[in-house]
């Protein structure tokens, strides 16, 4: 069986309920440190939450805790999305 990889998208362009893996972080500096310092690294499993009204910021669970990002910084963060197991 072929394993079909999945191209990278910003972590912005998930929808509510939709779990990824962190492929990349793309921001350096300040904002890289703090990103990395919320525990958000390579291969951490993350799924958004919900979204503000305006749909900035995005909430999100990491490690079991919800996490809040604005979308400018969720756009340096690229992921692929997990495909979700039938139950």
């Amino acid at each position: 069986m072929q394993h079909m990889q999945q191209a990278a998208l910003s972590l912005r362009h998930l929808a509510k309920n939709q779990s990824a893996r962190i492929v990349s972080i793309h921001a350096s500096g300040e904002l890289g440190r703090r990103i990395r310092d919320m525990g958000l690294v390579p291969g951490v499993e993350i799924t958004i939450l919900g979204r503000a009204p305006l749909r900035d910021p995005v909430a999100l669970k990491v490690h079991g805790f919800t996490l809040s990002l604005r979308n400018n910084e969720a756009d340096h963060i690229l992921v692929e999305p997990v495909r979700q197991s039938a139950a």
